[in-house]
């Protein structure tokens, strides 16, 4: 079961790193830790999902607290519903974008504040592993609730005319189609909106190329003038532009920048470390205090929370709200910048030149190496190239992100996978070549498996 608790949530392959008996303790110590007398569950549509509901209402109801079940949810509607009702606690049933043979929990307190590792994971795998669940002498009920009627009334003020706009749209067989005609209509081109727990047509990973490959052949078939992916649980979304092009999730902060100014909304927004310097200038000129925190939901809607921003986003396609309670929402960042590109369409302008003024640098993209020593290589990485040039600025509160006076790099370990994550950005194609070249070349002793550096 330590396996499976993450930085961010519980996560696994399920019946090999946590299993039935592991899910129904958590369900049983969770009402302690966050002091809930009602649980919010919903899950989505991976084989395994029924059967942890199972044994995590088990627990719940066996712990004496009650739990109301939503049923098959996008991730964000779990978010959205535990502030909207004042839950004060809820669990969401998904492995996101991870394989079929992967399951996991991902928890929220009240007012949806993530519980990570650091903020109580920690302390619930030391209570699943060291106590006994006592049923209790009452019992817990058992209830469903049915959130989708008012969560389309809050998406609905959101939504825009997209008529003559001509988009593609691929579910990924996860929970992406559970709205999306309600949402975005019949007019677009639709793909894999079957949900299908075993992800047939391919991975639920938007960020992996080669899952986005049948969107792209759609969007140029079709002669679309954008395309959307969504991941399995439908809390990240990524975008192609018209050529056919992966739009680098980050960019997209900067549209969303667009729509909050043109309402005469100032504020503060949120990145993560690993962000473009392309999406802060831009964000900054439209006249937003850009804030850089570290990758993951459970650091960055507390962040957001904390600065009282606006919006913001990651570069693994995360969009936050502050009128989503801080959280992220897929539905809710695609319904935006769709209104965003109808209206440059209507200017003559396509997505891909909407990007290319956003986009100021040339970047290597997130590249993963496996090694074991990952301190030791980081440190190689930040000794060697400020050895060349003093940095202009050093961040090191996730990984080291090393700033220069034309380029930058981050280097960090991942949270969820055994990799080191490199990424880097200069002002010319040329710089950033030899750049990586270099890299590759001091990291290579701490390399432990030749397939890495993708």
């Amino acid at each position: 079961m330590r396996k499976a608790f993450k930085a961010y949530d519980i996560r696994g392959v399920y019946n090999r790193d946590f299993n039935g008996a592991d899910v129904y303790k958590i369900g049983f110590f969770l009402p302690t830790l966050l002091q809930a007398e009602t649980v919010l569950v919903g899950h989505d549509v991976r084989v395994s999902s029924p059967e942890i509901l199972e044994y995590l209402c088990k627990g719940i109801t066996d712990a004496g607290a009650d739990v109301h079940v939503a049923g098959e949810c996008t991730t964000p509607m779990i978010y959205w519903a535990t502030a909207k009702y004042n839950y004060q606690a809820s669990v969401m049933i998904t492995a996101s974008h991870n394989p079929a043979e992967y399951n996991g929990l991902k928890i929220s307190r009240a007012e949806a504040l993530p519980v990570g590792f650091d903020t109580g994971l920690s302390e619930l795998l030391e209570m699943a592993e060291t106590r006994t669940p006592f049923p209790a002498v009452i019992p817990g009920t058992y209830s469903t609730f049915n959130i989708i009627p008012d969560y389309l009334e809050f998406l609905k003020a959101w939504q825009g005319d997209y008529s003559g706009l001509n988009m593609a749209i691929d579910c990924s067989n996860g929970m992406g189609s559970l709205l999306a005609r309600k949402l975005f209509g019949d007019a677009p081109h639709y793909i894999f909106e079957e949900r299908d727990g075993t992800f047939p047509n391919h991975q639920p990973n938007p960020l992996e190329e080669e899952n986005v490959a049948d969107l792209k052949r759609l969007v140029l078939e079709k002669r679309c003038d954008i395309g959307l992916i969504f991941d399995g649980d439908a809390d990240r979304v990524m975008f192609v532009d018209e050529k056919g092009r992966f739009i680098q999730p980050d960019l997209m902060i900067a549209v969303l920048s667009g729509y909050f100014a043109e309402k005469g909304l100032k504020g503060k927004a949120i990145q993560d470390i690993r962000t473009s310097k392309s999406v802060t200038e831009y964000v900054e000129e439209n006249g937003f205090e850009m804030h850089m925190w570290r990758v993951g939901r459970a650091y960055a809607a507390l962040k957001l929370r904390e600065i009282d921003g606006l919006f913001g986003g990651e570069l693994a396609g995360h969009y936050y709200f502050k009128d989503f309670y801080y959280s992220d929402s897929a539905y809710l960042a695609a319904l935006i910048i769709l209104g965003e590109v109808k209206k440059f369409k209507e200017q003559g302008i396509s997505l891909s030149q909407l990007i290319d003024n956003i986009s100021r640098y040339s970047g290597t993209g997130e590249l993963n190496f496996h090694i074991d020593e990952k301190k030791a290589a980081m440190d190689a990485l930040k000794e060697a190239f400020s050895a060349e040039e003093a940095p202009t600025a050093f961040y090191d509160f996730d990984g080291y992100r090393l700033e220069f006076s034309d380029w930058w790099f981050n280097v960090r370990p991942s949270n969820t996978e055994p990799y080191l994550r490199f990424i880097a950005e200069a002002k010319t194609a040329e710089l950033i070549g030899a750049k990586r070249k270099e890299a590759l070349e001091i990291l290579k002793p701490y390399i432990t498996d030749s397939d890495s550096g993708h």
